[in-house]
């Protein structure tokens, strides 16, 4: 029995609430659901689309504890993303000041792949189909 039908969304908490929302939005491109202000917990949850896919939350909370990084966690080891032409959204990271890992192919599938990171350094990737 398949009781799961797809990835619903996934939620992302961050500590510069401005940076990290102009960063999906305005480098990555994704498009703005709604943004909803919660004063009781002094948080912003900002609802995010990709290609009208509802696919991220992004949270606000105040002090968050920064996420482990080297060596790897247990836990979400990072969020990738699909991509036509990775030359070309690699350029586009670069030139809005986005740093990526090289360019690297995947030995089981021969795909083009990266890695870059958002505001708070969580490990996103681009995959080439």
């Amino acid at each position: 029995m398949r009781i799961l039908k797809k990835i619903h969304h996934i939620a992302i908490i961050c500590s510069d609430y401005e940076k990290s929302k102009a960063f999906y939005t305005d480098i990555l491109g994704l498009t703005v659901i709604q943004e909803v202000y919660r004063k009781e917990r002094n948080s912003y949850k900002l609802d995010l689309a990709l290609n009208g896919e509802y696919v991220i939350e992004l949270f606000s909370f105040p002090n968050p504890p920064q996420r482990p990084t080297q060596p790897e966690a247990t836990g979400l080891r990072h969020l990738a993303f699909e991509v036509d032409n990775i030359d070309q959204v690699a350029a586009h990271l670069k030139s809005n000041g986005v740093e990526a890992e090289p360019i690297r192919v995947d030995e089981y599938t021969g795909k083009k792949f990266l890695f870059f990171f958002d505001p708070d350094d969580l490990p996103l990737e681009l995959y080439e189909v």
